[in-house]
């Protein structure tokens, strides 16, 4: 018999759960419990143990959060999954791992507010040593990694600025060095990018944003090998930052995996329409999205992403005032942090998302203080537009003498 591989969309409704096992129930069980019973003491001491698989605390594992993380895994082509109860929590807990005094972890020169706050004031304050290198040259990494390398991280696409690393090009450097290599995939999500087929050791994401997809959860998942993931589980997670997701949470976000690649593709069809029309707009500067050719990494988009993705960001040529005035006179998007709802949403990263960088570090890290970032979201494209247009300021039309 031909072994059939089955498609992503297929996976994303279906993998490591059977309804004949689980009283018939099509759609798989919610277990609001925060502790398991032993058939007998010995067994107890088994799992402790880890001689015995089976579920102790929640704290530790939940069936529907082991479900999510099996699915995860599958879909990332990772052989574990952890769910986290928030991005950051997924950051934090790996981290706080995989390091110690004395470590350095290089990263890019973009990352999301949080995690760089988390970097530059978190690990720094307890002897890790924070470098950034701007990996949009994969060469850059070569002449600053060093024996003490412990980890390379990076976002692509970064937030919010869009900036790509070439994962495959990155690894090599690092795996010759030591390093490990962390790959936030929010922004793609595994329909678009799987970092771990291209290298990477471990993948992140705020499963708060597209994997979710409808802006009522908050919640992280790390994915990588077993033994690491295991590690990250009873160190990271339960010792060190006690992120634990819930299990109500875990259930929204297998909901939502089973429309990721239906939405996906709608955002970014709705995306690469928006961003066409931005940049022909003559209000507007700059466009960076991955899905135009005049974006400098174009290429890079097209070996690396099945498609573009639906974040946008871009600059007015009045400049930053313009852009908050702009954003003042939308009436459809909404003006909101987070990304990937089903809703369409703006910000402006310099005084909300990014604002944790001072004003000195936003220039130094590519973050100009007029970016405006945008989700593309799932409503009809002519009313995203529609809203854009009439936000936008008009030339003024002189009458012919």
């Amino acid at each position: 018999m031909t072994h059939h591989t089955q498609g992503f969309a297929t996976r994303a409704i279906h993998n490591a759960y059977d309804p004949l096992q689980n009283d018939g129930a099509l759609t798989p069980p919610l277990h609001l419990t925060s502790t398991f019973a032993f058939e007998t003491a010995e067994a107890g001491g088994e799992m402790f143990a880890g001689e015995r698989v089976g579920h102790i605390y929640s704290r530790i594992s939940n069936p529907t959060l082991d479900l999510l993380e099996r699915r995860i895994a599958d879909l990332e082509g990772a052989e574990a999954g952890l769910a986290l109860s928030s991005g950051m929590g997924a950051i934090t807990a790996t981290l706080w791992t995989l390091l110690s005094p004395g470590d350095e972890v290089i990263v890019d020169k973009t990352l999301y507010g949080c995690t760089f706050a988390f970097m530059r004031h978190g690990l720094a304050k307890w002897g890790v040593t924070i470098t950034h290198v701007d990996m949009t040259d994969a060469e850059n990494l070569r002449g600053a990694i060093s024996s003490k390398t412990r980890v390379v991280y990076f976002e692509t696409p970064a937030n919010p600025n869009m900036r790509l690393v070439d994962i495959r090009a990155v690894a090599a450097i690092a795996h010759e060095a030591g390093a490990q290599v962390l790959v936030d995939n929010t922004y793609a999500t595994p329909y678009l990018t799987r970092p771990v087929e291209l290298g990477a050791d471990i993948v992140l994401h705020s499963a708060t944003k597209y994997l979710g997809g409808h802006g009522d959860l908050v919640a992280g998942l790390v994915v990588g090998r077993q033994q690491q993931i295991d590690e990250i589980r009873m160190v990271g997670m339960k010792d060190m930052t006690g992120a634990i997701m819930a299990p109500f949470n875990a259930m929204l976000i297998l909901r939502g995996l089973k429309t990721l690649a239906l939405r996906m593709e709608r955002h970014c069809t709705s995306a690469t329409i928006v961003a066409d029309w931005l940049e022909a707009h003559p209000e507007i500067g700059t466009v960076y999205f991955p899905g135009l050719e005049s974006f400098p990494q174009h290429n890079l988009a097209l070996r690396q992403m099945t498609k573009p993705g639906a974040m946008i960001a871009f600059e007015l040529k009045g400049g930053m005032q313009a852009g908050k005035d702009m954003m003042n006179r939308l009436q459809l998007i909404g003006r909101a942090v987070s990304l990937g709802d089903a809703e369409s949403l703006i910000q402006h990263p310099a005084s909300m998302t990014h604002s944790t960088y001072t004003a000195q570090e936003r220039a130094e890290h590519g973050i100009s203080d007029g970016l405006i970032r945008l989700s593309v979201g799932l409503e009809d494209v002519s009313d995203i537009l529609a809203d854009l247009e009439q936000s936008l300021p008009h030339p003024v039309q002189h009458a012919a003498e």
